[in-house]
């Protein structure tokens, strides 16, 4: 299959890497990779298709609907191939689909047309927004799909041409999103290109890019931004985060504990904006963790396929040995497992539900991303002590403030040093907000007029107004 085709991959000459399923830890199919002069064709591609794609807003809208309904069409092959190679449960991998093919409506009816500026000068001054041209996607495993729409739908809307390139783990359900996405659009205007590193590094740092959109790890988001500046491209980037739920005096404990246990572990805790630690109040803390410990224990663990699943497996064998290093050295460091604490016993990679208590606070699963099913419960005696702590970290993705009182609650909330914070509850996103992290997690905005207007650049026009007759 031919690096430019609708369905986006190299051919198989490039050679072909194993896609393993997370439930079993075995090899199911393979994906190609693209080799470094094909991935130049795809972008020379995406450059040419960019001249007419930009040209025409009313049939970009057209394709785009065209295209969110293909999706809603494919969605039971979607969500069925994303539960097979990245685990979650098939309910999950439903939604996910279903945000996908929302996205690209939200994006294909949003307006960006001429705005004028108003000055007091006896000038007509007009911003035109123009696009920036072919845009680098850069994807991970935990949501492949909706965050490559969330990548390609404003990119698209705006006018550019997208090469999108899925984690290594998780390539055929994007490449299969690419396949019913691209035959409703030109040809070249979105390709999926598939393979293991070093094809990102040379996706972001490709002089033909103007713009590199990356969601991932600090230290690769910064690899990227390094290799895009030598072609000075634009670059987004969302780093991941270690958000802190504080939990207030007043709260009732179990009448939040539901919400607060999903927050921390959708997705197998994947998510970065997850609850990755919790503050609570010294006089609760047993409550919490005791809580918190039931849901983890009855939570039923296994195959995303099976019905009866509510949390999956890790995504890939490199991320259970991080949650299992993690845990372990919190063990050793004295905490103790109010619930789980080890790796399932049996095929694939399943890890228990485990919850936290008497961690230190300087423990690795509390200042880094676990990025997986181990939540932390901190004991806290002084309001200002949580706020600190919450505060005392590199990452500024999201934080969220639970209690009785509202009002309360949203003034703690306006002092945590974050990008999205939550009242009661925890990670919920509509696609009309922005999300944007602070510190190290993340450069630029997502979401919203905010993400269409970063695929997009402002050309000013000015006139001189008609002088009266």
């Amino acid at each position: 299959m031919a690096a430019g085709s609708p369905h986006g991959g190299a051919g198989a000459g490039a050679g072909h890497f194993a896609v393993v399923d997370p439930a079993t830890g075995e090899g199911f199919d393979t994906a190609p990779g693209c080799r470094p002069d094909e991935l130049d064709a795809v972008v020379d591609r995406a450059h040419a298709a960019w001249r007419g794609w930009r040209e025409d807003p009313a049939a970009r809208t057209a394709a785009l609907l065209a295209a969110a309904d293909a999706v809603e069409a494919a969605g039971t092959d979607l969500a069925s191939l994303l539960t097979r190679e990245q685990g979650k449960p098939l309910a999950e991998s439903y939604a996910e689909v279903a945000r996908t093919s929302a996205r690209l409506r939200y994006f294909a009816g949003m307006d960006h047309g001429p705005q004028r500026i108003a000055d007091g000068r006896p000038v007509r001054s007009e911003i035109r927004w123009r696009p920036l041209g072919p845009v680098a996607a850069i994807v991970p495993w935990n949501f492949p799909l909706q965050l490559a729409s969330a990548k390609f739908a404003p990119a698209l809307a705006a006018g550019n041409t997208v090469v999108l390139k899925p984690s290594p783990y998780t390539p055929l359900a994007t490449r299969l999103l690419g396949s019913v996405v691209a035959a409703a659009l030109p040809e070249g205007v979105l390709t999926i290109v598939t393979g293991r590193e070093p094809l990102g590094a040379r996706l972001a740092s490709h002089p033909g890019i103007r713009h590199v959109t990356f969601t991932g790890s600090v230290p690769t988001g910064r690899a990227v931004a390094a290799g895009a500046v030598a072609s000075l491209a634009r670059v987004t980037l969302e780093l991941g985060g270690n958000d802190a739920a504080i939990l207030l005096e007043d709260v009732d404990v179990e009448g939040i504990a539901d919400r607060l246990f999903w927050a921390a572990f959708r997705n197998c805790g994947q998510v970065c904006m997850a609850v990755k630690r919790v503050y609570a109040p010294a006089r609760l803390h047993a409550e919490v963790v005791e809580a918190l410990a039931q849901r983890a224990r009855t939570a039923v663990v296994g195959p995303g396929l099976d019905p009866d699943s509510r949390l999956g497996p890790v995504n890939n064998a490199p991320q259970l040995a991080r949650v299992e290093r993690l845990t372990n050295r919190a063990l050793a460091d004295g905490a103790r497992a109010a619930a789980g604490g080890f790796r399932l016993d049996r095929p694939g990679y399943f890890f228990a539900p485990t919850i936290l208590a008497d961690v230190p606070a300087g423990s690795p699963v509390v200042t880094e991303e676990q990025f997986g099913p181990v939540l932390p419960v901190l004991p806290y005696r002084d309001l200002d002590e949580a706020v600190w702590a919450a505060n005392d970290t590199g990452f500024g993705l999201g934080g969220s403030v639970w209690g009785a009182d509202p009002d309360r609650a949203g003034a703690v909330a306006d002092r945590l040093e974050c990008g999205t914070a939550w009242i009661n509850h925890h990670g919920e996103l509509s696609l009309a907000q922005p999300f944007a992290g602070t510190k190290e997690s993340g450069v630029g905005v997502a979401g919203g007029p905010w993400g269409l207007h970063g695929n997009l650049r402002p050309f000013v026009v000015h006139r001189p107004e008609e002088a009266p007759a």
